[in-house]
């Protein structure tokens, strides 16, 4: 059982760093049907939930948790290729990349960024994506040309499907990482050098967590929309490895995130805040200027050589107009105001907005819960009550609110929020309900394309549309405020799995771990 908040820590001498410190042996993970109100009811179909006789470890150890996570990952990708299939071989006719929501951009810029002329990027033409995304399409561009001329044919279906294949793989990737986090499950936020192993592990295991991301209805039909998934992969194992107190790899994974997409770079706030706050400046100085290296490193050689090209993805960005489904675009129809068709304007507005929302998020981060982790305002003995705002709550915070304020939310960008919102947040009751909302808006904006692109009256009405685009805004919105109520009340957080307080008049509950009290006689 985990010691009291108020148990002092062991000499440095005899205690091991974050690092090195392991999960005691026999430590079962939390099962999902027990902690979980939607996995319990979801599990009746499958025969109910964790009972006091199952065996666990369960005695068939093949399926162990990690196995049956990523198989179900990899029939979600299945599926995804399945439905995306009918749009890989290009020539699409009659909007069919709309009537069966099959549109990638993968297979679209194949001929839009002259891969097809077997260019390379940034060299031949211009790109408008970061670098490293910018070489991954290269590379396999590369490639699929040199097939299709080997072949004599086109290398477009060559080029998607290469595209599908190396991508699934970095959703695997991402999948392992995550199920890494969350069987350790380890606290960062313990004071001093050489913490106590049992306080750092004083968290329950939950490798079941990651099922969230493997099963997530919306991997089924956005997962090969775009490269995102790349920069999902590269950028998960950040978060593993500062758990594991291991700066220098995590900012350098965080700099190969930032080179593919530019939004793993909002986690430098939160973890800076965290930082400032637990008094532990130097690692996440490690990180950061790792991570500038790494991505100065890969960037340079492309600024230097051809800088047009490079400053082609920034450019592009600070010019492009309110997109569909923003929550600029539902307000523009929803008021009618004529401002909103201003980019300069919306610019401007989305600066301010998302500038204060990083302020709150910071102030959150920094004083949240601090007189109960301190015992008071003022005193300088730090406690290790489990108190402290995880990293992954406030990351997930500052994407939302940078998805919330954009002037663009492709649908695809809901894969950056997908680990977040596991890590932040692991409950499947509004995940699903925030699921549905981002499904409803992935149909909606191909029966839009299709009203507008088509000239027979196909499509939806713009009122529906609206009316999807609100509702996977307010989801989003509705998920930050759970996050948010989770970080002031920290009982309430599922990763924690903090006992809850007992009504008044009732006999305190046992911690963790601790034998069950024997039942009173019957009389």
């Amino acid at each position: 059982m985990p010691p009291s908040a108020s148990a002092p820590n062991p000499a440095p001498n005899d205690a091991p760093t974050l690092a090195k410190a392991e999960r005691p042996a026999g430590d079962p993970p939390a099962a999902p049907t027990l902690t979980d109100r939607a996995a319990r009811l979801a599990s009746g179909l499958i025969g109910g939930p964790f009972g006091d006789h199952a065996a666990d470890p369960p005695r068939r150890r093949f399926w162990i948790p990690i196995r049956v996570i990523l198989l179900t990952g990899l029939i979600a990708f299945a599926v995804n290729w399945i439905q995306k299939y009918p749009c890989s071989a290009g020539g699409w006719v009659d909007w069919q990349q709309y009537t069966n929501a099959c549109y990638t951009d993968i297979r679209a810029l194949w001929g839009a960024e002259k891969l097809n002329e077997g260019a390379v990027p940034y060299r031949d033409h211009p790109v408008e994506y970061p670098v490293l995304t910018g070489w991954f399409m290269g590379v396999l561009g590369q490639i699929a040309y040199r097939i299709g001329s080997v072949a004599g044919t086109d290398g477009g279906p060559v080029f998607w499907h290469l595209n599908a294949i190396v991508l699934f793989i970095c959703g695997a990737a991402a999948i392992a990482v995550l199920h890494a986090i969350r069987r350790d499950n380890r606290r960062t936020d313990i004071p001093g050098p050489n913490p106590d192993p049992a306080l750092v592990h004083s968290r329950p295991s939950r490798p079941w967590d990651a099922m969230m991301l493997a099963a997530a209805p919306v991997i089924l039909v956005t997962a090969t929309v775009n490269w995102d998934l790349f920069a999902v992969a590269l950028s998960m194992p950040f978060f593993l490895y500062w758990q594991r107190g291991r700066p220098v790899m995590a900012g350098l994974f965080l700099g190969l995130a930032v080179a593919a997409k530019f939004y793993a770079l909002l986690f430098l706030g939160p973890l800076l805040i965290l930082a400032l706050r637990q008094k532990k400046l130097l690692p996440a100085l490690q990180a950061t200027a790792t991570a500038a290296i790494t991505w100065a490193v890969i960037n340079g050689p492309v600024a230097y050589l051809w800088p047009d090209s490079w400053m082609r993805f920034f450019e592009l960005n600070s010019e492009r107009p309110v997109d569909w489904g923003t929550g600029w675009y539902v307000l523009r129809g929803l008021t009618g105001w004529e401002r909103l068709w201003d980019s300069e304007f919306v610019n401007d507005l989305y600066l301010v907005l998302f500038a204060l929302s990083c302020l709150g998020i910071a102030a959150l981060g920094y004083f949240a819960q601090r007189r109960t982790a301190g015992g008071g305002y003022g005193l300088k003995t730090p406690s290790t009550e489990d108190v402290v705002p995880r990293l992954a709550q406030l990351c997930f915070l500052v994407v939302a609110t940078f998805l919330l304020f954009g002037k663009v939310w492709s649908q695809q960008y809901v894969l950056w929020l997908l680990p977040l919102v596991v890590l932040a947040r692991p409950k499947w009751g509004f995940f699903l309900v925030w699921q549905a909302a981002e499904l409803f808006y992935f149909f909606s904006f191909y029966g839009k394309m299709l009203q507008v692109s088509a000239e027979d009256g196909r499509g939806i009405p713009e009122g529906l549309f609206l009316a999807a685009a609100a509702s996977r805004w307010l989801a989003v919105a509705v998920m930050c405020a759970l996050v948010v109520q989770e970080i002031l009340i920290p009982r309430l957080d599922a990763v924690r799995s903090l006992p809850k307080r007992p009504s008044r008049g009732a006999p305190p509950r046992p911690p963790r771990g601790a034998a069950d009290p024997a039942p009173a006689e019957a009389l």
